[in-house]
């Protein structure tokens, strides 16, 4: 059973947009999501600019992938690096925790994230 920061079952981030490496809701992860798609963020306008500006494209649907294009207020599974990434920035999103896979403390401390939390 997947588990979140805080070593409990992991709750679902997003259905509507469907989110998640594996396309189920979750962030959860595996050997093969090498982009670790494990932080369960509520997107921003400044996140998804800095995210396009950076060479992702958050905002742009692509049907094909079954991506519907996020708009600011939207859970969505990021990378822990990317968050990473906006943190050191300045525009990181807020995280949901519970929804938040524990293999994010790889990269990130708990301490940051709970700064962030999602009310």
């Amino acid at each position: 059973m997947a588990r979140n920061v805080f070593g409990e079952p992991l709750i679902t981030c997003s259905m509507e947009p469907l989110t998640g490496f594996y396309r189920n809701g979750c962030c959860e992860t595996g050997e093969e999501d090498a982009g670790t798609h494990t932080v369960c963020a509520v997107v921003t306008e400044e996140f998804l600019a800095f995210s396009r500006e950076r060479g992702n494209d958050l905002i742009t649907p692509i049907p094909a992938y079954r991506f519907p294009g996020l708009k600011p207020g939207d859970k969505w599974c990021l990378c822990a690096l990317r968050w990473l990434e906006a943190y050191r920035a300045g525009v990181a999103p807020q995280v949901l925790l519970e929804a938040t896979h524990e293999k994010t403390l790889d990269y990130i401390p708990l301490e940051e994230l709970v700064k962030y939390a999602h009310k």
